[in-house]
């Protein structure tokens, strides 16, 4: 029985440069290790006026997750505010509802009930252990020079370094002087296919 999985900001770029490239959906799909359907469905529900962009698809992606919050039933929500109460972390809370109950509510989605209850007037934000550093995670705060959903290149796949197939890309940036100008910068590995583009602001 096949799983399905949400795609990540990663897998998002990833199918951008692939369709930029004149890809088919059968080849992205092979590429990037999922269904043909995912890829194709994934095009149909995150394109906008200008087309396919990803920056774009991730946030109307977690648009639709958010919305989905409710789904959650009443009685999971209260286990979570007994744990809050009782000094758990978001992650901790999620983590034990997936193992022991398979619920799958992720700790973002327990930042965002933190925030509707401190909206409400409720106190449960106060029961987070780092006060300080935590109150940013669930409410407005500034993310210049840090990318959402970034991860480290030591948790790529090892046949990545091989450079074995199509599709594995690099993506940096080359910043002008006085931070006047930029270059974006994206590489193919295997075939060194290079694109840059000048960022317009």
């Amino acid at each position: 029985m096949r799983t399905y999985h949400q795609l990540t900001q990663e897998q998002r770029y990833q199918i951008y440069a692939l369709k930029k490239t004149k890809h088919s959906l059968s080849e992205i799909a092979a590429v990037m290790g999922v269904h043909k359907s995912s890829v194709s469905r994934e095009l149909k529900r995150n394109r906008g006026q200008r087309g396919y962009r990803p920056q774009q698809a991730h946030e109307l992606a977690l648009g639709r997750r958010t919305k989905a919050l409710p789904r959650i039933p009443a009685e999971i929500w209260a286990e979570v505010a007994r744990s809050l109460r009782q000094d758990w972390s978001p992650e901790q809370i999620s983590g034990r509802l997936k193992k022991e109950q398979k619920v799958c509510l992720s700790h973002e989605w327990i930042y965002q009930y933190l925030l509707k209850d401190k909206q409400a007037g409720g106190d449960l934000y106060r029961h987070l252990r780092c006060q300080k550093k935590r109150r940013k995670r669930y409410g407005t705060y500034n993310r210049r020079g840090k990318l959402p959903n970034c991860r480290s290149i030591e948790e790529r796949p090892a046949i990545v370094n091989h450079r074995k197939r199509l599709g594995d890309c690099e993506v940096d940036t080359m910043i002008g002087k006085n931070h006047q100008q930029a270059l974006v910068i994206l590489t193919e590995r295997k075939s060194r296919f290079t694109l840059l583009a000048k960022v317009s602001r």
